[in-house]
């Protein structure tokens, strides 16, 4: 079917959005509780799991861009106000940004920090950079800050998702697989 006559996402990019999704909704307040939890095992175990989901994300976030540049994307919504649609570009072309370069900048800081990533006990990634104090924390930082920028962004996807949802305007079911027409 042509792209311009879909009115909803292809399956395989509905169900890579969803299966993001349930990650990074797991991996935001992992972030936030291990930062606050004593050193120790608990905390270790919350890392790994962190570093684990984050390295999932960044492979998905791979697929997702591939199957999106494949099978492509409908158009907009007809009749959705212009202000919408520039506000929605930018949160979803933010999302898109933040889905490659957080798991990244992760990786990074817990390579110059010393510590190996483990991906869920399966194997143990590469460093990324050398051990270096400085640079872990440089890059820890920028991960914090941006985890907050993450999650406010996470936020008004999700609200706005609502919002679609209870207009129901036909916005969500582009997007929720059960739902999605061709």
């Amino acid at each position: 079917m042509p792209q311009s006559e879909r009115t909803s996402y292809p399956a395989p990019v509905r169900w890579i959005h969803w299966v993001s999704a349930l990650c990074v909704l797991l991996v935001i307040p992992f972030g936030f509780i291990m930062m606050r939890l004593p050193s120790g095992p608990g905390q270790d175990q919350l890392f790994d799991l962190h570093r684990s989901i984050g390295f999932l994300i960044l492979c998905l976030a791979v697929v997702r861009v591939a199957t999106r540049i494949l099978l492509g994307a409908p158009p907009p919504v007809p009749g959705m106000p212009r202000w919408q649609h520039v506000v929605s570009n930018a949160v979803h072309h933010s999302l898109y940004v933040l889905i490659f370069l957080m798991p990244l900048l992760g990786w990074g800081a817990s390579s110059a920090f010393g510590a190996k990533v483990s991906v869920f006990g399966l194997f143990t990634l590469p460093d990324l950079v050398a051990k270096d104090e400085a640079l872990s924390h440089t890059l820890g930082d920028a991960h914090s800050v941006l985890g907050y920028v993450m999650t406010a962004l996470v936020l008004m996807h999700i609200g706005a998702a609502l919002m679609h949802a209870v207009k129901g305007d036909g916005v969500i079911s582009r997007m929720i697989p059960a739902l999605g027409r061709r």
